[in-house]
């Protein structure tokens, strides 16, 4: 498949729906940083259920009004990169145990972005999120929402055991989510490689 073809005829559809939630959910970022900075924090929870929320529907909308697009499977996985990043260094400062958890949010990340710069580079075009890809984002808001709502503005000291069990829930998603992403990566991968030497 000719990639460079199939993300200029996608260009029209930039401002589909589904994108659109995307780019909120990258501009949700500034506010959150901010608010987080300066304490605010349950307008900095706000932030995230309202991101969180559009994470979720984003890829149930592109199915449903049929705005499946190239440029939404490239651009809804880098909305919620760049938001756990901005989330996760935020948390890290305020609660330390949250830092196992976001090294291996960053090491799957980096390994996927890895992955998808190397299929573009040979051709390939990216795969969409998967549900246990969208499992451990939506796993991490939950996770950190509770730890803004009940260890910052609540300030329930003996809340940090709960924080524990959902953190560590998160982190055996993600490790999951990564496999079998991999299995997809090596699949789609196979497939190119035998389809190049057909021709």
């Amino acid at each position: 498949m000719d990639f460079k073809k199939e993300y200029e005829l996608d260009a029209k559809h930039i401002f589909t729906i589904p994108n659109i939630l995307s780019y909120i959910r990258i501009l949700l970022i500034v506010p959150f940083v901010i608010l987080f900075i300066e304490e605010q924090y349950p307008w900095a929870a706000t932030c995230l259920i309202l991101s969180g929320l559009s994470d979720c529907i984003d890829g149930f909308l592109a199915r449903k009004l049929n705005q499946v697009t190239q440029i939404g499977k490239m651009l809804d996985p880098l909305a919620d990169k760049l938001t756990l990043i901005a989330i996760g260094v935020c948390i890290c400062i305020k609660q330390p145990m949250v830092i196992p958890v976001i090294l291996v949010m960053v090491l799957k990340d980096m390994l996927m972005i890895i992955g998808a710069s190397y299929m573009m580079k040979k051709g390939v075009l990216p795969f969409a999120s998967e549900w246990y890809g969208k499992a451990a984002t939506i796993c991490f808001y939950v996770s950190v929402t509770a730890i803004v709502i009940f260890e910052l503005i609540l300030k329930i000291e003996d809340f940090w055991i709960a924080s524990l069990i959902m953190l560590s829930i998160t982190t055996v998603i993600m490790i999951y989510s990564l496999v079998r992403y991999t299995m997809i990566f090596k699949k789609m991968m196979a497939e190119a490689k035998e389809k190049s030497s057909a021709k």
